[in-house]
Formats: C-alpha cells, sequence, structure tokens
C-alpha cells in the first residue's frame, strides 16, 4: 500500500467532524518521513484545503509556537478563529519530539501543541484579553519524529495519544540497489560509455551497500558520539559525488582517464572514485583515529571482497588513493 495514502485519511469516529484522526509517523532519519508528509500535502486542493509546516528544534518555545499557529488564522467570531476563507489547514510539526526537556521533565512547548489539538484552542496572550480562551477550529494536524532512545526525545503520553501512529522503515537493500540502480543506469549508458565501465553499475551499488552496513554495525552512536548516524543519505552522498564526477565536462572524464599521465582504466578510476566518496561521506564523520582505522579496514575488505574477483586487478592496484577536487 502507499504509504501516502495512510496520512490523516486513517478513520477514527468521534476524533474529527470529518472522521479523521491526526498522524505521527515515527521512524530513524532518512525514512523519508518529511517527504511523505510534504508529498501528501501537494495533493491537496487549495481551495479546500491549506498546509502549514512547523519545524520544531530545541529552542522552540510555546509563545513560537502559538505565534506560529496564530500568523496563520483569522476571527470567525468573537473569540472562534478558523484559517483563512474559513477552509480546513493541516499543520505538520517537523520534528516533534526535539523540543527541549527541562529539569522537571517536561517539554512546555508540546503542552501547548497538546492543549491546542485537544481542547482546540489556547488562551489569549493580550494584555486586555489576557486569560480568555481563544477557540480554534478546521485543524488536523501531522507530525513526523525519530524514534525515542540514544539521545532522542520522546514524547508525553497525553500528546502520542491524540496521534496515530505509523512506523516508517527504512527500504530493503534490494529497494536501495532499484533507486541507486536506476540512478546509475540513466548516468552510465553504453551510449556514452563502454561495456566494462556500464557493468561497474551493479559493483558500485553492492560495494556502497556493504560499507554503508557495516559502518553502521561497528561504529554505533554514543553520548560522545552521538552524530555517528549512517542512514540512507549516507548513500546518496556517496552516488551523489560520482554522479557529478561522471557529469562534468559532458561525460568525458571517465572516458579520458587512459589518456592521462599515469595509465589507469576507467575501472580502478571509478573504483578511486569511489573510495574517494566513501571516505568523504562517512570517514570525515569519525572523530579519533581508532575509529577511522576501523573504517578503513572494512573499506579495504569491502574494495577486495566486491572488485577483486569481478574485474581481475590484484590488491595492490584496488587500494587506490585518489583526491577529487573541483578548482
Amino acid at each position: 500500500m502507499n504509504r501516502i495514502s495512510l496520512l490523516p485519511v486513517v478513520k477514527h469516529k468521534g476524533r474529527h467532524e470529518n472522521g479523521l484522526r491526526n498522524t505521527l509517523l515515527v521512524g530513524g532519519s532518512g525514512t523519508a518521513k518529511t517527504s511523505v508528509c510534504i508529498m501528501y500535502a501537494n495533493k491537496f486542493d487549495s481551495n479546500e484545503m491549506l498546509f502549514k509546516r512547523i519545524n520544531f528544534s530545541s529552542a522552540t518555545e510555546p509563545r513560537n509556537f502559538q505565534d506560529s499557529i496564530e500568523s496563520e488564522i483569522e476571527r470567525k467570531q468573537a473569540r472562534i478563529y478558523v484559517p483563512p476563507n474559513n477552509k480546513q489547514m493541516t499543520v505538520f510539526l517537523d520534528d516533534l519530539s526535539m523540543p527541549f526537556v527541562n529539569a522537571w521533565g517536561d517539554q512546555i512547548t508540546l503542552e501547548i501543541t497538546r492543549q491546542l489539538i485537544d481542547h482546540k484552542g489556547f488562551y489569549f496572550l493580550d494584555k486586555d484579553s489576557r486569560g480568555i480562551f481563544k477557540q480554534i477550529d478546521n485543524l488536523q494536524f501531522l507530525g513526523a519524529m525519530n524514534h525515542p532512545g540514544g539521545g532522542r526525545n520522546d514524547i508525553p503520553n497525553r500528546l502520542k495519544r491524540q496521534f496515530f501512529s505509523i512506523n516508517m522503515t527504512p527500504p530493503s537493500n534490494k529497494s536501495v540497489g532499484d533507486i541507486y540502480g536506476s540512478v546509475l543506469g540513466a548516468l552510465f549508458t553504453p551510449k556514452r560509455y563502454t561495456q566494462d565501465v556500464v557493468n561497474m553499475k551493479t559493483l558500485l551499488i553492492d560495494a556502497t551497500i556493504a560499507v554503508w552496513e557495516t559502518v553502521g554495525k561497528k561504529l554505533l552512536p554514543t553520548p560522545a558520539k552521538f552524530h555517528y548516524l549512517f542512514n540512507i543519505r549516507e548513500l546518496s552522498r556517496v552516488f551523489a559525488g560520482i554522479c557529478k564526477v561522471a557529469q562534468q565536462h559532458e561525460h568525458k572524464v571517465i572516458q579520458n582517464v587512459s589518456a592521462l599521465k599515469e595509465k589507469i582504466s576507467p575501472q580502478l578510476f571509478l573504483i578511486g572514485l569511489w573510495r574517494h566518496e566513501c571516505d568523504r561521506t562517512f570517514m570525515d564523520k569519525l572523530t579519533n583515529n581508532a575509529d577511522k582505522k576501523v573504517y578503513t579496514e572494512i573499506l579495504n575488505r569491502t574494495t577486495k571482497e566486491k572488485f577483486r574477483e569481478s574485474l581481475g586487478f590484484d590488491d595492490d592496484q584496488l587500494m587506490t588513493n585518489m583526491l577529487f577536487a573541483d578548482f
């Protein structure tokens, strides 16, 4: 089933007048939570449904949230407010779990968020009307957050119960291979490259996935290394770097490597490019030499396993050490 079709159209009687229930997407980084919500919102008829995106961070205060909502509504009656022209509005709360947790374990920004969803409004802050409840109608909510744990916050149960939660799982290796196989397939075509270069497509994909998976298992995040998160975005960075070089000068960079002063085959050039992009993506995140040594061993072992038998190069040839820069 298309995940986009699961968003606030989840039926739940009594939650909204239109039978819809707020939806929360929960998943790791790179599982396309935000993309799915934006793609869903792009299907809205602007004559009927408006869309408001609010990005939470650790610095988001209750007043920031209230101001963001109030900037999108207008008075309908004395103390009743609605989106412009009495339309419906979907409010997308991105990174919902990010607000700061205070010394008492509270996320005060999420309390006013829960109040708006649960009671359909909050209180006037103007001096003359302070303490009077402001009702806000015609809102429904989408949320997205990372899985709690590993230094990431959870959200209060009183807010969590306002949503129908959907777990966003990362794509399988086959899906990843299909995605980037299509990308490289469009780049490495027989019209532009010889067959030995075209055949590198599958080897590069398999090798990148192998490095990505192994690094993610061996170099785990800790409180001191909380940024050791290797998700599908790392894959896209590796392939984006390869594509950027391959597309330079009308796709002639790889074709012309045999004319360089240091003779090298296009296949070894691609392996060198791939190793450089892996270093740029994975090793640049690492904070000490011990972790870099672990990564280098993973990269070298994967290079030998994925390319040696298929291409017939010896280990010394495969251990390329090329640097790429755009001057």
